[in-house]
């Protein structure tokens, strides 16, 4: 039995994995910023050295879920996701390196500007468009230069799952709230459930040799007046109450990635499939994530 350090464990992602872990009985400590502050150096090796300590004989995996994640914020306030996204990482990737564990860390598909008509690959370079990205793509590099031999960067996007804040948790609301409902037609990215990357992350976890940058998504791409509609769909409503609108219509601090597309060509090598589609996916998520019997 390995002994997981999750941090961030009271995110969207974070409560499925832990729950996750309980269930096929690893032994978990789930902590949250409040109680392990990645920018404190002092504070992450001692976490660290425990959680080494605790799974001497079983193997030791920390899983960083930990990540300043409002992307118009960040513009605001660069420092700050720096200071999480970058710094945060780093001490938690020199600590793992320093006690031979093994470190899982979430990033996103902002590292890239959205510009590609091809889906990304792993080993295509960054180009990060925000501040987000640009702090995100930094954090990447901390883990796969301390840990290159153990490291995994998981790549994601468009989470939602039953717990915290999400674009389909959001929309159930305003289905119930409102007539119609006018969504964005013209930003493409892949609808991803959060049990489907925590049963992947658990899937690395207890697979040696995994390194390198994977991505994590449901398969597939659509728009996020797509997803609406299949939300809808889902709730046994009618899609046409989901009126398409340009991103241009909706102002916002920081412009979206235009296209949020990842492959998942690196899963064969280790011997797994890609993630189900994005589609299927919300069907089997609907009576958690929607209420749907």
């Amino acid at each position: 039995m390995a002994t997981w350090l999750v941090t961030g464990a009271d995110g969207v992602l974070g409560r499925d994995l832990v729950t996750m872990l309980r269930a096929v009985r690893e032994r978990v400590i789930p902590v949250t910023r409040a109680v392990l502050d990645l920018t404190d150096r002092n504070a992450v090796e001692a976490a660290v050295t425990t959680i080494a300590r605790i799974g001497a004989r079983g193997g030791s995996i920390v899983v960083n879920l930990d990540t300043w994640a409002d992307v118009d914020a960040a513009e605001v306030d660069e420092g700050g996701a720096r200071a999480v996204n970058v710094l945060g990482v780093a001490n938690l990737a020199r600590a793992c390196a320093r006690g031979d564990l093994r470190l899982i860390h979430l990033s996103t598909s902002y590292v890239h500007d959205g510009g590609s008509a091809e889906p990304y690959t792993e080993d295509d370079p960054v180009a990060p468009a925000t501040a987000y990205g640009r702090t995100m793509a930094a954090g990447e590099c901390a883990v796969l230069e301390e840990l290159p031999d153990t490291g995994v960067v998981l790549r994601t996007g468009w989470l939602y799952g039953e717990y915290g804040r999400s674009f389909v948790r959001t929309l159930v609301a305003a289905a119930a709230e409102r007539e119609y409902v006018d969504v964005i037609d013209d930003q493409w990215g892949q609808p991803t459930w959060t049990l489907d990357v925590a049963d992947r992350i658990v899937d690395i976890g207890r697979s040696a040799g995994m390194s390198g940058i994977l991505h994590a998504v449901n398969s597939g791409a659509t728009t996020w007046f797509g997803l609406a509609r299949a939300v809808f769909a889902e709730l046994g409503l009618d899609p046409e109450r989901v009126r398409p609108i340009s991103a241009g219509q909706l102002p916002r601090i920081v412009p979206r990635p235009a296209r949020s597309v990842m492959s998942q060509e690196r899963w064969t090598r280790f011997g797994l499939a890609p993630l189900r589609p994005w589609r299927e996916a919300l069907r089997a998520a609907a009576p958690s994530v929607l209420g749907v019997e």
